[in-house]
């Protein structure tokens, strides 16, 4: 059964209704700046209805990145349904989206702005040794998630992950390792756990970082480095014609699109995700705070979201309340950790 938060209205009431608002709105904002009366941030009230309000979606990176589609996918599913107003959407881009996190700390109080984040946002804090970490946020909901691959050209000499494993912990210097990822970044940060896991020191890790995908896809096709380490919807060609092969993938299950085995399977015992999410601003009250809840909810009910999920190839894994915010908590702590250890942090 599908909760709804708020009373549904008709489209033409509720089009009418905004129209009105806007208006009323112009005037009351022109007298409140003459009398010197404006303060507020963003002007959003997200404790009343969400249907009626105009918030605001901050996103992390350059348009076209992973936080940019997930976050303009929830936001046209929640204004296409009518669960909230209109979303005024905008990327900050800068230090992989330190830039972004310090400014929604900020905004303290703001009960009309939200932001998508994920796994590269919690390690880039640390690594640009900031003070805006994610656990001064409020944390409202995990939306998707990635598994990692391990990949390798077709004509590699590691045929299963214990290939590999044995030569990296012979040898960590002669095994080179690459990901889409900067320092503190998914592709960066499965390969320091995996190392760790498996007994090879992280700070031995040979690991060459790319701009993403594309690049990566490269370097191994040319025998630039011996492994890939990186999410797989970058590779689906190359996979699909044999030129690169899977060894294993970091999820607890196995995936549906590729033949090829946990790490859990294989006796490792890891597992990692590459995920993204949805905070607000530290100081809003418990009602903004459940009714964003309620919204992702409802939005995360619809079909349009389902057929979201399936279109980009993204795993649900939707969680809300004390479930995020533990699983938010555990990912600061195993990434500060780690990089920590890597002398990053």
């Amino acid at each position: 059964m599908t909760v709804t938060l708020f009373p549904r209205r008709s489209q033409t009431t509720r089009r009418g209704l905004r129209a009105a608002l806007a208006t009323v709105s112009v005037v009351s904002l022109a007298a409140l700046t003459a009398c010197g009366g404006v303060t507020s941030s963003g002007g959003g009230d997200a404790s009343g209805d969400l249907a009626d309000q105009r918030l605001r979606m901050m996103i992390p990176n350059a348009a076209g990145g992973g936080y940019d589609l997930t976050g303009r996918a929830a936001v046209k599913v929640m204004e296409d349904d009518d669960i909230t107003g209109r979303f005024e959407v905008s990327n900050v881009e800068g230090a992989s989206g330190t830039v972004a996190m310090q400014r929604l700390l900020n905004e303290k109080g703001s009960d009309d702005l939200l932001m998508t984040m994920g796994l590269g946002v919690v390690g880039a804090v640390y690594t640009n040794k900031s003070d805006a970490t994610v656990d001064k946020a409020v944390p409202i909901a995990r939306l998707i998630e990635e598994q990692e691959a391990i990949l390798v050209p077709k004509d590699s000499p590691f045929k299963t992950v214990d290939d590999f494993v044995e030569a990296w912990k012979a040898d960590p210097d002669k095994v080179i390792v690459g990901g889409g990822s900067a320092p503190g970044g998914p592709d960066h940060l499965f390969p320091m756990q995996l190392a760790d896991t498996v007994g090879v020191t992280p700070k031995d890790v040979a690991y060459v970082e790319y701009d993403g995908g594309g690049p990566l896809t490269t370097a191994l096709l040319g025998s630039k480095i011996d492994v890939g380490m990186s999410g797989l919807g970058e590779f689906e060609g190359q996979i699909a014609d044999g030129s690169l092969r899977v060894l294993a993938v970091s999820g607890d299950e196995r995936l549906e699109t590729v033949d090829a085995p946990t790490l859990s399977e294989e006796d490792i015992d890891l597992v990692f995700t590459n995920w993204r999410g949805v905070l607000a601003p530290p100081g809003i009250d418990d009602a903004t705070r459940e009714a964003y809840v309620k919204a992702f909810e409802e939005m995360h009910d619809t079909q349009a979201w389902k057929d979201t999920l399936e279109k980009n190839g993204w795993a649900d894994n939707f969680a809300t309340g004390e479930e995020f915010e533990s699983f938010l908590d555990e990912q600061n702590d195993r990434v500060r950790t780690t990089l920590t250890d890597l002398g990053l942090a």
